[in-house]
């Protein structure tokens, strides 16, 4: 069963505003084995909301829009569906008492606009809403000769989420067919998105009945595997059958096959070794740290380590001589392995990581080009150091170093 969810707002439609609710309700709805194949964001205009409206039902079995349930001017949602489909508005008697008791209980006289609220589409079960005056509906109908299920729920999180919950989720439950998805989330760093795809296509292609996305963000490329039968058993045979045989084909370029961050992934290396980390970072200004003490239980494994952004910290927080800053300069390899040297020598740490590049938007030679990158690790005994160049913002430079080192603490662990 295919849905899709419409969100209702012009706010939507500016910077300052973005639909959280529709990220929940996907969730939701994989739960009872639907997928969503649309997310539409449509403005308070009634002739784009009827447009959207009709589109959606021409392609999906389920259809849930989200505000524009209110009382003012610009809620149109219950006179858009009307228009869409071919029927009328009525006002409901019972929803009319229960606006004036709301009002009642706030000791407020209701404006007359409020009643609005209360008209319901023909045909149309109404949900009651706890947490605000707009109720929702359901309307089980046809659309030009398929069955359609729509749902009408507000927009605000606070009564959306509780609402569909207690109301949608159980009529959804008794009127489709039992299904289950299952999913998988595999991850692999620093691996070219199309080098992924060009090892992974020919094996997912042949499973047409598991759904495969891939997304590539900061380093990362992580694949969701998606699939739906009428067993979990069934559903979670297929995904995992296919994941096994994507994780052959990545290697050691995988880290992930349950959906962990790599600096789960490197804490879990250094667990199982009985090791401990330590890093001493530059134009990475303390994001490695950052990201690894964001996990619970990270202290057990990583030591701490130091920002050393000027040489002289370099210097008196990791033993870097000076005169190998003079002579190789701050961003070196050979300044990078001191690095690693010197902070694992003065914490006492099993590992130590050195980090130092330029993060821009200004700094680069034409030698030591803005994004340069020098990363070491070392165990004392073995030092391993790499160059990268980063392009991009000073943002995703750093971030794409964080990554890069943290993989190469782990590729160092395995």
């Amino acid at each position: 069963m295919k849905s899709e969810i419409i969100a209702v707002g012009s706010e939507m439609l500016t910077p300052y505003r973005q639909d959280t609710n529709s990220l929940y309700l996907t969730e939701k709805l994989n739960e009872i084995g639907v997928t969503v194949a649309f997310k539409t964001i449509v403005g308070d205009r009634r002739r784009d909301l009827v447009s959207s409206i009709r589109t959606a039902l021409g392609r999906v079995d389920i259809l849930i829009v989200m505000g524009g349930l209110g009382p003012t001017e610009d809620d149109l949602t219950r006179e858009a569906m009307a228009e869409a489909l071919g029927i009328t508005l009525r006002r409901d008697a019972s929803q009319v008492a229960a606006l004036h008791a709301r009002a009642a209980t706030w000791r407020i006289t209701m404006p007359d606009n409020n009643l609005k609220q209360a008209d319901v589409l023909e045909n149309a079960v109404v949900m009651p809403n706890a947490n605000g005056s707009a109720p929702a509906q359901w309307i089980d109908t046809l659309y030009s000769g398929y069955r359609k299920l729509i749902m009408l729920v507000p927009g605000p999180p606070g009564e959306c989420k509780p609402l569909f919950d207690a109301e949608c989720m159980p009529r959804l439950r008794e009127a489709l067919p039992i299904s289950f998805i299952a999913k998988r989330t595999l991850k692999a760093a620093m691996i070219p998105e199309s080098q992924a795809d060009k090892l992974l296509a020919p094996i997912y292609t042949t499973y047409e009945d598991v759904e495969t996305t891939i997304l590539a963000h900061g380093g990362d490329i992580q694949l969701t595997l998606l699939c739906s039968k009428p067993t979990l058993e069934e559903a979670q045979h297929r995904v995992d059958e296919l994941a096994s045989r994507m994780e052959e084909a990545l290697d050691d370029w995988l880290y992930s096959s349950q959906g962990e961050t790599l600096e789960q992934i490197v804490l879990y290396y250094l667990g199982l070794r009985q090791a401990t980390l330590a890093t001493a970072e530059s134009c990475t200004g303390g994001l490695i740290a950052q990201r690894i003490t964001a996990i619970p239980g990270s202290s057990r494994s990583f030591i701490g380590g130091a920002i050393v952004y000027s040489n002289e910290m370099k210097t008196l927080f990791a033993d870097v001589p000076a005169e190998l800053i003079e002579q190789h300069g701050a961003v070196s390899e050979e300044v990078a392995a001191a690095l690693a040297l010197g902070i694992r020598k003065r914490t006492g740490a099993t590992i130590g990581l050195g980090v130092t590049g330029i993060a821009g938007p200004s700094g680069g030679t034409e030698s030591k080009p803005v994004g340069l990158v020098y990363i070491a690790v070392t165990d004392g005994n073995r030092t391993d150091c790499m160059s990268r160049t980063f392009r991009g913002s000073r943002t995703r430079v750093r971030e794409w170093a964080s990554h890069q080192a943290l993989d190469l603490v782990r590729r160092r662990l395995m």
